[in-house]
């Protein structure tokens, strides 16, 4: 029997796919096929390279002040993620540079981005490991888009959440899908600060841009209720977006087993919530357990 496992996106919260492939592994269910939109292209990656020992042991130790240094305005304002310290990261926890998909001999691997142009779906299934993470992480607002054959590669979730049919089509006879957004429409919109920027010129829009992170990844509380920040929209846009599009994309090709780890406290930017993450993951495969073996045909 040919195991798939298919990790969805929902940036912060796909720490919980480091749970849930430990999970697994602990109960002797070992996927031969990975594959992964955003996120979950990243985790799997280092899935299959085995580094995901090394990401766990970094991402748990990933404080709020770490997560910051990522984010940077850049003076195209194409994008707020510090590419070459994410690059750095990637290298030391993913897999190097020249890792290739086609080198991976124990599993078979694929990541999902979205054509720019087109709106086409791209299964990246050879050639560089890293570049096919970075297309497929590359969140409209967060990242610019990535150059890959001669497409603009933007992230997987616009089209494809939770990668169950690329599993299928790669030869999985069961599919474990694991979707992280399951519980989280509306759920990240409450109690943070409102960034204003009164200045109409360019230079109190960027400052807004600037503080706008800060609020959002740092939540304040208060009774006055006042607007979303700028990355609460944005995060609520793609957090509406990604359930619609992965309930109808599963209606038609549903998995054979569904794992939804319950997130909706982790906020799409709480990369250093990982702790929380990775053991809900662990904690939805137990759960799901008998469920898992009945269906595998376990003792």
């Amino acid at each position: 029997m040919t195991i798939g496992l298919a990790l969805g996106s929902g940036a912060a919260r796909g720490w919980a796919h480091i749970g849930v492939i430990s999970a697994l592994n602990d109960h002797g269910i070992v996927p031969d096929i990975v594959c992964g939109t955003s996120i979950g292209a990243l985790v799997g990656a280092s899935y299959v390279s085995d580094n995901l020992e090394k990401l766990e042991a970094w991402v748990r130790s990933l404080t709020k002040f770490e997560t910051a240094k990522f984010f940077a305005i850049n003076m195209s304002l194409n994008g707020f993620v510090n590419k070459e310290r994410l690059h750095y990261f990637l290298k030391k926890n993913v897999a190097d540079d020249a890792s290739a998909i086609e080198d991976i001999v124990a599993k078979k691997y694929a990541s999902v981005a979205t054509d720019l142009q087109t709106g086409s779906e791209i299964w990246l299934m050879t050639g560089s490991i890293l570049e096919a993470v970075f297309a497929s992480i590359s969140l409209p607002g967060l990242f610019p888009p990535v150059k890959n054959d001669g497409k603009w590669l933007i992230d997987g979730g616009l089209v494809n959440p939770v990668p169950v049919s690329v599993c299928r089509a790669l030869g999985a006879d069961v599919v474990i899908a694991v979707t992280l957004n399951d519980d989280i429409v509306g759920k990240r919109l409450q109690n943070n600060l409102a960034i204003e920027t009164p200045d109409a010129d360019v230079t109190g829009k960027i400052s807004g841009l600037v503080t706008a992170y800060p609020a959002s990844v740092f939540p304040a509380t208060g009774d006055k209720e006042q607007a979303p920040s700028l990355f609460d929209a944005i995060a609520g846009s793609v957090n509406i977006m990604q359930d619609r599009i992965t309930r109808s994309r599963m209606a038609g090709d549903p998995p054979d087993i569904l794992l939804s780890p319950k997130l909706s406290h982790i906020g799409l930017l709480e990369f250093y919530r990982a702790g929380e993450a990775i053991t809900e993951g662990k904690k939805c495969v137990q759960r799901m357990l008998p469920e898992i073996q009945h269906i595998l045909g376990m003792p």
